[in-house]
């Protein structure tokens, strides 16, 4: 019996040690914004469907504190008052099965440099829920919560009256970054999945609900939304499906990323199909030695498929650099006018990576 006790005694003292450690990593390696950065959280009605939960961070003059968010801890002013008038707004959508967390250094870098940052939890494929993924309501339910969120920040947010609704940029990442395409004007053919997946299958078509093909919904259904006037394409997946002409409506500047090593996603059937589509040449950069997930933030804790990356990628590097040149290319094209065109451009030549047009 004390043996037993011991035993339980020593498990116990081991179990507090780890849990004192979690929390001590934790508040360490919050995110520190430079200058003041203010969060909020809320829902946005999507008639017919479920709510969809937004993160929304922006610049403020309140103080902050240590915040323990399902986005990550971060050292934000909760609730805190926005700061500033005409504020541009950046609409963030992550991949598949993720979530606010996903991009969460990104959002805090636009927001410490003057954007308003809303990341929607697409509601059907994220972190805690994947009906939808792989069906054929997948990228249609996405491309709707967008401007189902856009609705909600320039009409109903609290904080409206700081937001200058001229101005809205996209950001999105894999499944973001399709959703994002056809955001701006892409139309997608899903009929080439099926296609595609039997002659050159990739990761997308592990995706696929067993016995329920992907059904191509018609153009009708797909839901554009014209006051976006700038986006951010990284890594997106489904690229085959807008052959041939899916993306001749898209007149908006795009930024268009690649990771050189990334397999989930091969250049030929995704990031080279846009780029080649694309009416206007988008500013290209190819990240050598980057996987698909060099994108999400850099995470220390968490499934190696998720944080891990290739020998002698340094993600934390790679982000300083990213986020610079996303915040640049906002910039230049929805915030100074003062400042020339050729800034993004400019910014993105001192990198270091591969931006052959």
């Amino acid at each position: 019996m004390k043996l037993a006790l011991k035993i339980l005694a020593g498990t116990a003292a081991v179990a507090v040690a780890l849990v004192a450690a979690l929390v001590i990593y934790t508040f360490v390696t919050a995110l520190r914004p430079t200058s003041p950065v203010g969060v909020q959280q809320a829902m946005v009605a999507d008639t017919g469907h479920n709510p969809i939960a937004v993160d929304i961070w922006y610049p403020t003059d309140s103080k902050p504190g240590f915040v323990l968010l399902p986005s990550g801890a971060q050292w934000v002013a909760a609730k805190g008052r926005v700061e500033g008038a005409e504020l541009p707004l950046v609409i963030i959508s992550h991949g598949t099965g993720g979530g606010p967390m996903s991009h969460v250094d990104t959002a805090i870098a636009l927001a410490e440099a003057g954007f308003v940052v809303v990341a929607p939890t697409h509601t059907g494929d994220n972190f805690q829920d994947d009906s939808a993924v792989g069906t054929s309501r997948w990228l249609v339910d996405r491309s709707r919560h967008i401007s189902r969120v856009a609705d909600f920040m320039l009409n109903t947010w609290k904080d409206r009256t700081h937001l200058d609704g001229k101005r809205v940029g996209l950001f999105g990442f894999s499944a973001g970054a399709t959703t994002a395409l056809i955001s701006i004007g892409g139309v997608p053919d899903l009929a080439r999945v099926e296609t595609q997946c039997a002659s050159h299958p990739e990761f997308v078509c592990q995706l696929r609900r067993a016995g329920a093909p992907i059904v191509d919904p018609g153009p009708a259904s797909w839901t554009h939304d014209a006051r976006v006037s700038a986006a951010v394409i990284a890594a997106p997946g489904l690229g085959f499906t807008f052959e041939p002409a899916g993306l001749a409506s898209v007149r908006v500047p795009v930024q268009l990323w690649t990771g050189a090593d990334d397999q989930t996603v091969p250049y030929a059937t995704n990031v080279g199909i846009v780029r080649r589509l694309l009416p206007v040449p988008p500013e290209f950069h190819s990240v050598p030695g980057a996987g698909h997930t060099a994108f999400l933030r850099p995470c220390r804790l968490g499934p190696p498929m998720l944080c891990k990356d290739g020998p002698g990628f340094d993600r934390v590097a790679f982000h300083k650099t990213f986020n610079r040149s996303v915040v640049a290319f906002f910039k230049a094209h929805l915030v100074v006018p003062s400042e020339p065109a050729s800034a993004s451009a400019s910014a993105s030549a001192g990198t270091g990576l591969d931006t052959t047009p």
